[in-house]
């Protein structure tokens, strides 16, 4: 094998500017189709909680849907499929001064549908998982469901959505590859921009598989950390010392004094 490594160590450690724009885009994308999908999935889930069937039986098909079909097709769907059908086209916008392109823009919407429909199901599940006794207190205090689950719900399921959260943006990193179907130019693409001009094809793919696994990693310790920053409420707090309960803490400070 002709293995170069020269061009290995220089694409690695000193990207070019098309590696650096493909990397920036994976970056951006990834946030906002997450931000995309958490906003889905929260209202999802909490339609499904509705007794309603013109409520929770549009999310039901959206989550079945959504699930049941393979998201490369609802990419190529999204982006080519309704414009040759002459229903919707997306085109350029302009957007605080930065063009966002047409590919872009359906790159963002098509993952953040597909894991809105994830993150509905994981939502739910963190909300089943609050004691039902939470619930009933809230409403004696005459709280009504939008309080109720801001105030009491949702921050004790946060610590229960938490971990599922961090994985499936570590998930949302890699499905960034997909959008390259349609012609934006995420990591991926862009390392087949250099292959076809470089022909050093397994040196780049090699470089690009270390971008990825070094954002995943980076992900994962900061996802640990959220996670051990969450878990830190669940702990009970460390009962008083035996003497202490016995006594009371004043009389042994007197007594300490002494």
């Amino acid at each position: 094998m002709n293995f170069n490594w020269d061009v290995f160590w220089q694409y690695l450690l000193q990207p070019s500017g098309v590696y650096l724009t493909g990397l920036w885009l994976t970056c951006v994308i990834s946030v906002l189709a997450m931000l995309l999908g958490c906003v889905l999935g929260l209202a999802a889930a909490l339609l499904r909680l509705s007794k309603n069937p013109l409520l929770h039986l549009p999310v039901r098909f959206y989550v079945w849907l959504m699930r049941g079909t393979p998201l490369l097709v609802q990419i190529v769907f999204l982006y080519t499929a309704l414009a040759a059908g002459g229903i919707f086209r997306f085109e350029d916008i302009e957007l605080f001064g930065l063009i966002v392109p047409g590919n872009v823009q359906a790159a963002i919407i098509a993952l953040g549908l597909n894991e809105g429909a994830y993150m509905a199901e994981i939502i739910r599940a963190g909300i089943g998982a609050v004691d039902k006794g939470q619930y009933e207190a809230g409403r004696c205090l005459g709280m009504g469901f939008a309080k109720l689950m801001r105030r009491i719900v949702l921050p004790q399921a946060f610590r229960v959505i938490v971990p599922a959260l961090g994985n499936e943006f570590n998930v949302m990193l890699k499905n960034t590859t997909l959008v390259s179907v349609i012609g934006v130019q995420e990591l991926l693409l862009s390392t087949q921009m250099i292959t076809s001009a470089t022909f050093r094809v397994f040196e780049l793919y090699l470089v690009v598989a270390l971008y990825f696994l070094t954002l995943t990693t980076l992900w994962g310790f900061f996802q640990r950390w959220l996670e051990k920053r969450f878990s830190q409420s669940d702990r009970p707090d460390t009962p008083p010392p035996a003497a202490s309960r016995m006594f009371g803490r004043s009389t042994l400070k007197l007594l300490r004094g002494r």
